[in-house]
């Protein structure tokens, strides 16, 4: 399956009720970005980068939940690591699903320090990234759109510390933290 491909498969269409209600949050979001820059709290690029991220959650919970069509079951695998032991068997299909969970919350982990402006530490983008992970699984289990798993919380977490480790290495080389100084 090509790139092109996974995302038409992951991404279906919104309904206008998940558009309009994402165009208020991005509002709010937008409104509070403006309202922070005015009292000097964050500088622009976090404004910017806080939306960034905003629209990249909303694509992923709308990939993962929402856009998802209900089986009426609450399905969960709750032992950890199942999925490696299918790939250790030889299962391509499900070595694919945990690389594409591993990829899932890069992004946000790439996102995040412009957002806080400083650097991230390691187990915060771990934590932040199961955090969210956590969120999307328990949304799946409650309305039934999905399978709740910790592998994905796992996967989720390491993809989105990748991202953190990444984008901090890149943005504070060689940097003190706080000081800005080489």
């Amino acid at each position: 399956m090509d790139l092109y491909q996974i995302l038409v498969a992951y991404n279906p269409a919104w309904t206008v009720r998940e558009i309009i209600f994402f165009v208020f949050v991005f509002i709010a979001a937008l409104l509070l970005a403006r309202h922070l820059l005015r009292q000097e709290r964050i500088r622009l690029s976090q404004a910017i980068s806080g939306l960034f991220l905003l629209t990249f959650l909303a694509i992923v919970f709308g990939s993962t939940v929402f856009t998802r069509m209900p089986t009426g079951q609450h399905q969960y695998e709750l032992e950890l690591f199942w999925s490696w032991k299918l790939v250790a068997k030889g299962n391509r299909f499900m070595l694919q699903e945990n690389l594409l969970n591993l990829l899932l919350l890069f992004p946000a982990g790439i996102l995040l320090p412009w957002v806080w402006g400083r650097k991230v530490h390691v187990w915060q983008g771990l934590l932040i990234g199961m955090g969210i992970s956590l969120m999307i699984e328990l949304c799946q289990l409650v309305l039934g759109r999905g399978l709740f798993e910790w592998d994905d919380i796992v996967h989720n977490g390491l993809g989105c510390m990748a991202g953190c480790i990444l984008c901090t290495c890149f943005l504070y080389r060689g940097r003190n933290e706080g000081d800005g100084t080489q």
